[in-house]
């Protein structure tokens, strides 16, 4: 389904993550004619686009999310591009998260080195990806009290994601530990490390 969100802007019902991807690399390889802005989400991706022919542009978009769908029901999920972030496991929450999962500190870390975690979709802030696929042993929740600041660069897990805060910030996700690696950069091109559908492995540093 496709329908208005706002005076200026489209939002595609995908229906998966894999999909999401899909469209998303596909709108940005095309750039449909007064598309500005593409944005995914879990499950729909929304298309800024205020100098658009809507009907036409709808248009366009049906077709292409037919084709994403297609695309991610065949998808190879080892595809893609992967980046390796080496962290210090040495974070405020790691002891209480190892408590909490009723496992030794030593194993939350190799759960959360052991696997591939992939870019779902980024918000909250500029840069700050949620990246899915977390050994389940660490899903757990916020914190009750949010911190204040989070420093850059922590590494942290909440619910089914984990992160990599990308500037200091309010946040309530449990930190592992730090990483030296930027992910967000204003001068670069393109400022976030960090892309939907991209693969990630955390290692020890």
């Amino acid at each position: 389904m496709i329908r208005p969100a706002g005076e200026h802007a489209l939002l595609v019902e995908t229906g998966s993550l894999a999909a999401s991807h899909r469209l998303d690399a596909a709108l940005r390889a095309e750039r449909p004619e007064g598309v500005v802005e593409v944005v995914p989400g879990p499950e729909t991706v929304l298309v800024v686009a205020p100098g658009a022919d809507r009907e036409r542009l709808r248009a366009r978009l049906t077709a292409l999310t037919g084709s994403a769908r297609e695309a991610a029901a065949g998808a190879d999920a080892s595809a893609g591009p992967v980046v390796t972030i080496p962290v210090v496991y040495d974070g405020a929450d790691l002891d209480s998260v190892a408590a909490l999962a009723g496992i030794s500190a030593e194993e939350v870390v190799a759960r959360h080195t052991g696997r591939e975690l992939v870019v779902g979709w980024l918000g909250f802030a500029p840069g700050f990806a949620y990246l899915t696929g977390l050994d389940p042993v660490l899903e757990l929740p916020r914190l009750d009290t949010p911190r204040t600041s989070v420093p850059a660069g922590s590494v942290a897990v909440a619910g089914p994601y984990s992160a990599v805060y990308p500037t200091a910030s309010p946040g309530g996700w449990r930190l592992l530990g730090r990483t030296e690696t930027r992910v967000w950069d204003v001068t670069a091109e393109p400022p976030s490390l960090f892309r939907p559908g991209m693969r990630v492995r955390f290692e020890r540093a």
